[in-house]
């Protein structure tokens, strides 16, 4: 794919939260890869008042740093779900490695796609002791039962970006909500074009 992108032109590449960051690496021409951290870091800070509350949850070990960026930004807790996959598609919680009792938890990834993962993560939280959970993604791919889910599960709320266009059918659930990134990914083409630092957007 990134060869078939440079083939086809382009000089430069925008991109937002990689699951890998070495993918930067596949391209042969300068690769911007923003985060939505920020972003949906400024969102919990509007809708949650005492931050010290919030218990941040990476759903599972690969995504701790993500998680331990948006906790430091919030100055809150880390929590981490420890799970295995049985087989591809497939998650079954084992341990929570934190304390989450009373706790006001937000699951943080980068992609939620069929959403057993998190609902499943939101459920182990639950019987932990937490007061509430919320999940905050930066990609809403949500294919299959991935909605009914969501609206059947203890998830009190799932916030996406609006990098991809969504169905009526997740604009219409009332326990998905999208933010929108365009501002933050206006702001990296103007620094871009005006060969200002990217990265500073980050700090």
């Amino acid at each position: 794919m990134a060869n078939l992108i440079t083939r086809a032109g382009a000089d430069r590449v925008l991109t937002m939260d990689l699951h890998a960051g070495q993918i930067q690496g596949f391209f042969d021409i300068p690769t911007d890869n923003l985060l939505a951290t920020p972003v949906l870091a400024q969102d919990i800070r509007k809708n949650y008042d005492k931050t010290s509350e919030l218990m941040i949850v990476s759903p599972d070990v690969g995504g701790v740093v993500r998680a331990r960026s948006l906790a430091k930004r919030l100055d809150a807790d880390l929590a981490i779900v420890d799970k295995r996959r049985p087989k591809a598609g497939e998650s079954e919680v084992m341990n929570i490695i934190g304390d989450v009792e009373g706790r006001r938890c937000i699951l943080f990834d980068d992609i939620v796609d069929s959403g057993g993962t998190l609902v499943n993560a939101a459920e182990a939280l639950i019987e932990k002791g937490a007061a509430e959970v919320s999940a905050y993604i930066s990609h809403g791919v949500l294919s299959g039962p991935a909605v009914n889910r969501v609206e059947s599960s203890v998830l009190k709320e799932l916030v996406i970006t609006n990098s991809i266009e969504q169905p009526l059918e997740v604009n219409n659930c009332s326990q998905i909500r999208q933010v929108n990134i365009a501002p933050l990914i206006g702001e990296a083409i103007r620094r871009i074009a005006n060969e200002e630092s990217v990265s500073k957007l980050f700090d």
